[in-house]
């Protein structure tokens, strides 16, 4: 099946599905500055915000792949506009509840349901919409960015909402960019039509959720009981091992599994996808820990915690849309080794403040390295996998990329989250973001086995 030209992509396209990423990002952070409003006001403590939030990325995560799956089936913008109305009940619904239960209903279930809906959609339509290299690097920097900005613009933009309508207002601004989007979703076309005869391996997708379930349940069980915790992710290998030999048989009998095997036969896109599950369990890590630690161990407000993230906002924004100038000049092992040694550097100036009673505003070069360091490698590392197949596999690939990222954030909260809580003091913090260094470390090792390419001005 041919790919449809570039003359014929709509002008704007890239507008709702660069919006979608960044509401669906900024979910995943703008909760962090609102733990000590959410806990006092539906009377629940910093582990149960802490578990909403992780159960969120968690959902994502698990419900990832079958979301990309079903792209195929029923059609990119269809999965698209679903996908963006369940967040939109979500957001509603989370902005009314009167108990953590109805919260958890709200953001982690039908957001995150909503979010594996729509985020494949806007990887599959960008790899499909944009055909040549300079451009699709160009395209995924802007999603890119906008995930990126998202991300680190949440607590800041979360804590000034707080601080002036109250956290549920956050929620209702949710929900207002989500209607935004949908209403310019009529600039979105499908170039390739849904296939109906393409089926759901539902084993495969109740297997692959329930493993990852029961892995971030085990982590996040770890602070309370290390029997349990262990049973829980014992429980998990078990799971995800049937899985794999799951997909294994099916496809050797001719079926259509959930995940094909031969995602995994890439050694180039098997490093990006580490290094993209990295990159988000740095990022989703120190959102939540460094978040928390100024409102619970330091005493900050939503604002003030939120004004202090505009470092890392800074420099993801900067980074990010530098992406295709950068591009341009190095190649895309380079950005990605570069981008792990600034994060590695930004992590220990954090690490460095723990217990320290200077300013606020000395996490600042912390966490604008973090947000360079992370915004110069984001775009190169999904290009890396995106480009390694053909569109016939972009709907398996976007699925299992998004799955990969989402599981890093889910893991990142729930692992540095989960040392935090079980102490929450400048002890905790420095063990928490020592852990984010050491996923900076393998990062690192791991993008250094990429092969040597070219920069873009010189293919």
């Amino acid at each position: 099946m041919s790919e449809p030209a570039a003359p014929e992509r709509p002008r704007g396209v890239l507008v709702p599905l660069a919006l979608a990423q960044f509401i669906c990002s900024f979910a995943g952070t703008n909760m962090a500055v609102m733990i000590t409003d959410i806990s006092d006001d539906l009377n629940a403590d910093v582990g149960g915000v802490q578990t909403v939030i992780t159960l969120f990325l968690l959902i994502m995560a698990a419900l990832m792949i079958p979301g990309g799956k079903l792209t195929d089936r029923y059609g990119r913008k269809r999965c698209f506009t679903v996908g963006l109305s369940v967040y939109g009940v979500g957001a509603v619904l989370s902005a009314l509840a009167p108990g953590l239960g109805v919260l958890a209903l709200g953001n982690s279930v039908l957001e995150g349901v909503g979010t594996a809906l729509l985020i494949p959609p806007v990887y599959i339509l960008t790899t499909l919409l944009f055909t040549d290299t300079a451009s699709r690097a160009k395209a995924f920097g802007v999603v890119m960015a906008m995930g990126g900005i998202g991300a680190a613009a949440g607590p800041l933009l979360g804590g000034l909402i707080a601080s002036g309508l109250g956290w549920r207002a956050a929620f209702a601004f949710q929900a207002l960019v989500v209607a935004a989007i949908l209403i310019s979703t009529r600039r979105v076309r499908d170039p390739i039509p849904a296939d109906p005869s393409r089926k759901l391996d539902l084993l495969g997708t109740g297997l692959s959720a329930a493993g990852l379930v029961l892995l971030v349940l085990g982590i996040l069980a770890a602070d309370n009981d290390l029997r349990w915790s262990a049973v829980l992710i014992v429980l998990a290998v078990l799971v995800l091992a049937g899985f794999f030999l799951h997909v294994r048989d099916t496809e050797r009998a001719g079926g259509d599994p959930l995940v094909s095997m031969s995602l995994f036969r890439d050694k180039v896109s098997n490093i990006g996808l580490v290094t993209q599950l990295l990159q988000w369990l740095i990022l989703m890590g120190t959102s939540f820990v460094v978040s928390a630690y100024l409102q619970v161990v330091r005493g900050y407000d939503p604002i003030g915690t939120g004004v202090i993230f505009t470092a890392a906002t800074a420099g993801l924004l900067v980074s990010s849309l530098s992406a295709a100038r950068l591009a341009r000049r190095f190649d895309q092992r380079t950005l990605i080794m570069s981008g792990f040694g600034v994060v590695l550097v930004g992590t220990v100036v954090l690490i460095v403040l723990a217990g320290s009673t200077l300013n606020p505003w000395a996490f600042a070069p912390g966490l604008l390295l973090i947000g360079l360091g992370l915004g110069s490698m984001l775009t190169p590392s999904v290009n890396v996998v995106q480009s390694a197949f053909g569109a016939d596999q972009q709907g398996e690939i976007s699925g299992l990329s998004r799955c990969v990222s989402n599981l890093g954030s889910s893991l990142g909260t729930a692992i540095a989250g989960t040392i935090l809580v079980a102490g929450l003091s400048s002890h905790g913090y420095a063990f928490a973001m020592l852990t984010l260094a050491l996923a900076g470390a393998l990062g690192l090792f791991a993008a250094a086995e990429l092969p040597t390419g070219k920069p873009l001005a010189q293919r």
